[in-house]
């Protein structure tokens, strides 16, 4: 069924236009609210057991996610401080701090950029590494773990969108 657009109201040229759509659709089924619940649970307990490994390695739960962000960055050069902040949905300020605290904490540095003077990159330091591949394979184990509770909520979604 095609959705009748509307515009909510006149708008200069180059603004965006808000919509309001019209098409019936379809309310949420009560399987569709019970695997929600069980997706949304599985993806908090994991969260929490992560939070609760990356203590137990000394690291706060947001340095191991900076950690992360480091060692997963593509590409050959190390991410700046712009592309963790992104990674990370944190203000560029708040990443500076966390990667001083990762610093002082000695599992990241900093360096400059060989082709532009004016960029700073992170990188993990040898400790970095280290308790980043222990962290690492934990994580992989888990959630292989809960990849077919994790998947049989998703599968109930995979069909096409009603609308």
């Amino acid at each position: 069924m095609a959705a009748n657009v509307t515009s909510t109201s006149p708008r200069p040229p180059g603004q965006h236009v808000a919509l309001r759509y019209t098409a019936a659709v379809r309310q949420p089924s009560r399987e569709d609210y019970e695997n929600l619940l069980a997706f949304r649970t599985s993806l908090r307990r994991f969260l929490h057991w992560s939070e609760t490994q990356a203590r137990a390695a000394g690291l706060t739960p947001a340095q191991h996610q900076l950690m992360l962000a480091v060692k997963g960055h593509p590409g050959v050069h190390g991410p700046t401080i712009g592309d963790l902040a992104g990674y990370l949905m944190l203000r560029h300020h708040s990443t500076v701090e966390l990667v001083d605290r990762a610093e002082a904490a000695g599992v990241v540095e900093r360096w400059g950029d060989d082709d532009d003077g004016r960029v700073t990159r992170v990188r993990l330091t040898a400790e970095g590494e280290a308790r980043l591949a222990s962290l690492a394979q934990a994580h992989l184990d888990e959630l292989r773990s809960l990849a077919p509770v994790l998947g049989a909520a998703v599968a109930q979604w995979a069909g096409p969108v009603s609308r």
